[in-house]
């Protein structure tokens, strides 16, 4: 399972790839080993139908929790076999849903060592 990743790119190259609206240049920082729950840029449907990229927590908080957000179960991986059915992520899933641009991935292997990653 993938739970942390990597964001390295330019604005160009975001503007470019998800055919983001003109407008001033942002700032993008690199982000190496975003963990779940920190803030990410995603590309998400905007007013109008045009995409635009924000920040947001990467994890899912389902709108029916009520506890504490602390209390959450790791709600960051979902298998595309049961997405759709699976109570946690199925409303998320049909109405809410956003692209996360990834530059790469960081996977632990059985004794914490790093067993793969690719970085573009």
């Amino acid at each position: 399972m993938c739970g942390r990743f990597v964001q390295r790119y330019t604005w160009d190259d975001v503007q470019e790839l998800y055919d983001l609206p003109d407008g001033p240049a942002r700032n993008l920082q690199v982000h190496y080993n975003i963990a779940p729950t920190d803030p990410v840029n995603v590309v998400k449907l905007a007013a109008g139908g045009s995409t635009e990229l924000v920040s947001t927590r990467w994890g899912l908080i389902p709108w029916w929790w009520k506890k504490p957000l602390k209390q959450v179960p790791a709600s960051f991986n979902a298998r595309a076999e049961t997405v759709a059915d699976k109570p946690m992520f199925r409303d998320a899933f049909q109405r809410h849903r956003c692209v996360i641009p990834a530059s790469g991935y960081i996977t632990s292997g059985s004794k914490g060592r790093t067993a793969g990653s690719s970085i573009s």
